[in-house]
């Protein structure tokens, strides 16, 4: 196949069977086929015109792929982008031609989250023909993911699945999941959390070296759909960064923290149920991870070591790695009370 652009080839998926009970879907970087979807939806809609600039927020891959698309279809980019995205993204996204502007550095995560989300509304006030893709919250990123859904349905028919991914906005393993029961309602889905996230209850757990900013949030996403998680698991930095060295070193994979992280979950999963096959979301290569977590495989854990505490509500966790059972629970009430 020849694509007509190079989103086009750089959104699709390898499958990597990485043992008998688990396989890798692997991304060279995920948010692509999410921004490409919305895109193309909102331009069919009339929602945006051609020409026109999209403005969001990220901490790294989704900023990459909105610039993609906006290259694809003909559309300005702007980004507010976090203190955690590096050189490399950076330069990328200013030669694709999208604007860049970082917040100023902060004490935390959750600090640089709410300067971001901040200073778009500031750019919407002064520039009201601006359109926020608040990928956080518009379920038209959930479109992209259907198509990987299909992919993963054709390729392993009548067999039981379990989803592992990072929570982050919720579109990626929400998209994939719904889809799936569409055909199948017992399809698993397991989600993977940093310490400190508000999405599911551990905002009051604070890992000094978190950097997986990309699968939690310090504000409340709609695009988060609590009701389709079987299980949450929560990890720090440490156990991350020993999963994604895991993965490198026993199957030769390079790819960033939240699949370490991922690996990490899906291996302990897959050991407490053989019966099924694990796939594990993958969502971007380690490139970014290099200085602060390839650099650092000598800080690694020995996984075969690891396992998770196991608890009964988000108030019992505890670190480095908690795991409870979610039951397809909807988000309590009160936690969006309070967020907001």
């Amino acid at each position: 196949m020849i694509h007509p652009h190079i989103a086009d080839a750089l959104k699709v998926p390898d499958l990597v069977r990485l043992t008998d009970g688990l396989v890798l879907l692997r991304f060279e970087s995920m948010k692509i086929y999410s921004a490409l979807a919305a895109v193309r939806r909102l331009l069919e809609r009339g929602t945006v015109r051609p020409g026109q600039t999209l403005i969001d927020s990220s901490s790294g891959i989704y900023a990459y792929a909105l610039a993609l698309a906006c290259h694809r279809y003909g559309m300005r980019c702007h980004i507010v982008a976090s203190t955690t995205v590096d050189a490399i993204t950076l330069a990328q996204l200013e030669i694709l031609g999208s604007t860049v502007e970082q917040v100023r550095p902060s004490r935390n995560l959750k600090l640089d989250q709410e300067l971001r989300v901040r200073r778009v509304r500031e750019i919407l006030a002064e520039r009201p023909g601006h359109h926020w893709m608040r990928q956080y919250h518009d379920d038209v990123h959930f479109l992209g993911y259907h198509e990987v859904a299909d992919r993963i349905a054709a390729e392993f028919p009548a067999t039981q699945l379990t989803v592992v991914g990072g929570v982050g906005s919720g579109a990626s393993t929400g998209g994939i999941v719904e889809r799936l029961r569409t055909r199948d309602p017992s399809v698993r889905l397991v989600g993977v959390q940093p310490f400190g996230s508000v999405t599911f209850g551990s905002q009051d757990h604070h890992d000094p070296e978190a950097i997986i900013a990309g699968i939690g949030s310090s504000i409340v996403f709609d695009n988060v759909r609590h009701h389709l998680y079987d299980t949450v698991h929560w990890l720090d930095f440490t156990h991350a960064m020993s999963g994604a060295v895991a993965l490198l070193r026993e199957h030769a994979v390079f790819a960033g923290l939240s699949t370490g992280a991922g690996y990490l979950t899906a291996t302990y999963e897959a050991r407490r149920h053989p019966d099924r096959l694990h796939v594990v979301i993958g969502a971007d290569t380690g490139h970014r991870y290099v200085e602060r977590v390839f650099g650092r495989h000598s800080e690694a854990l020995d996984p075969a070591a690891l396992k998770p505490v196991e608890v009964r509500g988000p108030q019992e966790m505890t670190m480095p790695w908690s795991r409870m059972t979610w039951q397809r629970t909807p988000c309590p009430a009160d936690w969006k009370e309070s967020a907001a």
